[in-house]
């Protein structure tokens, strides 16, 4: 019996170390698992809050009849229209069609939509389609409108496209172009920053390039007059075009189930492209805004329309005039005429937006007095920017204080020379339509005397023109009344 006992006990402290063994490792287990579905789960929502910053760009709905001649949809030019649904069908009436007669036009239209657009002035016509899909083929077919009869004449083949481009473009041609290296180290500091800032203007140039072709269409440096379906070449040469003509553009996508493009117009003549950009000097950093320019001298054409215009180069052509809006909640408004030629010497246009802020400050020193404080007509044309700026905000009040440049022989002349200019100036902002009720004015302060005395002597080779003789400073910002 005792034996018995003996192995019975045995037994069961073998059985309970196994059991004990066997709980640990799945607690163990369970931790682990537990520990990988944590990291699993916070890995997807990082990934699903990272799809979530990134929204997709809205595609433009092409209208039902647009694959029509009759319904065409009138473009921008120098403005991109797209990214678009993708085209569907032939529409109502089959206009292009290829005869023996004409056997460079296409066999038909398989999936098109039909763009017009108007000459702004005389140069070479550019056209950049770029495509969704790389499996796409879409085709281009240039027409000048001639009359009133325009569809019919093209349905029956009396008016014949200006260019084709019907070009089988090889899927492998539309891959993003790799990235250049980086020029190699000379051991020189100075050469190697140089030389990298000039491989990244042409990297840059090259992008822009790029983005101006698009992956078909029409381009003033192409060679070929038309493209067949035997050629994977990209682009046709350009045509003359002259302001005023109108032309239509038929884009055709052989391939069914295809997927949109983006189109843009442009004519090409020799201009200033520069940067555009709007600056916060309190923050010190550029900002976007709500940008319009028009263009005066094509009866007000709209070259730019960006609510969230964030920079960017713009075109100007030599000669022409141009207006520029630029709004942003909580700043002045930019309203500024300009000749495109101010380009032949300014190589960016980058523009202070300030804040309509108490205590914000606008500095002027390009008006001009004579007998010290009597405001001449040459400042007229600068003042009015100002002028301009206030009337669109007449909720906000603002001081004029007048400065002189002084080395401090007389402060009390100086005194009644810096008031009597900011008078000056308030008399011409009240008579260019400013509340009289909206201006304080003020001159110098023997502080502020003392300081610019010593500033003068700091900077005697300095010329006139370049000192401060009126500053604006925002006193007061009534708050906007809710509806």
């Amino acid at each position: 019996m005792k034996r018995f006992l003996m192995a019975l006990l045995a037994c069961t402290l073998i059985f309970g170390y196994c059991d004990v063994q066997a709980q640990s490792k799945t607690k163990s287990g369970t931790k682990t698992s537990k520990s990988a579905k944590d990291k699993k789960s916070k890995k997807d929502k990082k990934g699903k809050k990272g799809a979530k910053d990134t929204p997709a760009i809205p595609l433009v709905e092409l209208p039902y009849n647009s694959n029509d001649c009759l319904f065409a949809i009138p473009l921008n030019v120098d403005q991109t229209f797209g990214p678009t649904t993708a085209p569907q069908g032939a529409g109502r009436v089959m206009e292009v069609m290829a005869d023996k007669r004409h056997p460079n036009l296409p066999e038909f239209e398989h999936n098109s939509v039909w763009y017009k657009f108007t000459v702004p002035y005389n140069g070479k016509l550019d056209i950049a389609v770029t495509q969704q899909n790389v499996a796409d083929d879409y085709d281009m077919v240039v027409y000048k409108y001639t009359d009133v009869y325009f569809s019919n004449h093209i349905q029956c083949n009396k008016v014949l496209p200006v260019a084709v481009n019907l070009s089988a473009v090889d899927s492998s041609l539309l891959a993003k172009p790799k990235r250049p290296k980086a020029p190699e180290s000379t051991g020189d500091a100075k050469a190697d920053l140089k030389a990298k800032a000039e491989a990244a203007k042409v990297a840059r140039q090259e992008s822009e390039k790029a983005a101006a072709m698009g992956t078909i269409g029409m381009y003033h440096e192409a060679e070929d007059i038309m493209l067949t379906k035997a050629s994977t070449k990209r682009h046709i040469r350009s045509i003359d075009v002259r302001k005023g003509e109108v032309y239509y553009i038929m884009l055709d996508n052989v391939n069914p189930n295809g997927s949109g493009h983006s189109i843009k117009v442009s004519i090409f003549v020799e201009a200033f492209e520069v940067p555009v950009s709007f600056y916060d000097p309190k923050i010190r950093k550029n900002v976007d805004v709500n940008l319009t320019i028009l263009e005066k001298n094509t009866n007000n054409r709209v070259i730019v329309h960006n609510e969230k215009f964030r920079g960017g180069r713009v075109k100007f052509v030599p000669g022409f005039n141009y207006t520029m809006y630029a709004k942003r909640d909580g700043y002045f408004s930019i309203f500024y005429d300009f000749n495109a030629d101010r380009f032949k010497e300014d190589t960016m246009m980058r523009m202070k937006l300030y804040r309509a802020e108490r205590g914000t400050v606008y500095p002027i020193s390009d008006i001009f007095f004579g007998n010290e404080y009597e405001l001449l007509p040459e400042s007229d044309s600068n003042l009015m920017n100002y002028v301009q700026m206030f009337k669109n905000h007449p909720d906000v009040a603002f001081t004029i204080k007048g400065w002189v440049q002084t080395y401090g022989v007389d402060p009390e002349h100086d005194q009644l020379v810096s008031l009597e200019r900011a008078k000056s100036v308030k008399e011409f902002f009240v008579k260019n339509g400013i509340p009289e009720g909206n201006i304080k004015t003020s001159g110098m302060t023997p502080t502020d005397i003392k300081r610019a005395a010593t500033a003068a002597f700091d900077n005697k080779k300095k010329d006139d023109n370049e000192f401060v003789k009126i500053q604006l400073i925002i006193t007061g910002v009534t708050p906007k009344e809710n509806p």
